[in-house]
C-alpha cells in the first residue's frame, strides 16, 4: 500500500528570530545587539575576499631567491643602495629590479592604506609610474637594476 501526500504530516520546527547564536568574538570588531558575542540575524558578519597588493599594483616578487637565480640575472655588477631608519615618497621612472640584501622595507602605494612587505632574500620588480611611500625601520640595502622594456 502506497502513502499519498494527504496520509503524511511533516512538521518542520524554525527558530525564532529571538534565539542568539554565539559566535566567537574577534578584538576589534564591534558587536550589534545587547551583549558582545551574540548576533542576531541582521548583523552577522559577511567578509570580502581582496587581491593580494602585488596583484593590485603589479609588483613581482620573489621570495628567498637562491644564489644561481642571482647569478642569472647578474646582480653582482647592479648597483647598491643604503640607508637607515627613514621613510621616503619614491616614484619609478621605469622598471626597477630589486634584491633586497639586508633588512626590511613597507611598501605603501599612493592611495592606499594597506601596504606590501618586502625582506631580505626577496627580489622585487616595481612596474613603471608605480608611486608609493616606503618606510624603512632599521639599516636597509638592496642592489638594484633599472630594466628596459621587454628585459626579464
Amino acid at each position: 500500500m502506497y502513502a499519498t501526500l494527504a496520509d503524511m504530516s511533516v512538521t518542520i520546527a524554525a527558530p525564532s528570530f529571538s534565539t542568539s547564536i554565539h559566535l566567537p568574538t574577534f578584538p576589534g570588531i564591534k558587536t550589534a545587539g545587547r551583549s558582545k558575542g551574540r548576533y542576531a540575524k541582521s548583523n552577522l558578519i559577511c567578509s570580502r575576499w581582496e587581491k593580494p597588493m602585488e596583484e593590485l599594483y603589479s609588483v613581482k616578487v620573489e621570495r628567498k631567491v637562491s644564489a644561481k637565480r642571482l647569478e642569472e640575472l647578474g646582480a653582482s655588477h647592479w648597483s647598491m643602495w643604503k640607508t637607515g631608519k627613514c621613510q621616503l615618497s619614491w616614484d619609478w621612472q621605469v622598471d626597477q629590479l630589486v634584491y633586497i640584501v639586508e633588512g626590511e622595507v613597507r611598501v605603501v602605494p599612493e592611495g592606499s592604506e594597506r601596504f606590501m612587505s618586502f625582506v631580505a632574500g626577496d627580489l622585487v620588480r616595481y612596474p613603471k609610474w608605480f608611486e608609493a611611500d616606503l618606510f624603512f625601520n632599521a639599516p636597509y640595502q638592496e642592489l638594484y637594476s633599472f630594466r628596459a622594456y621587454g628585459d626579464d
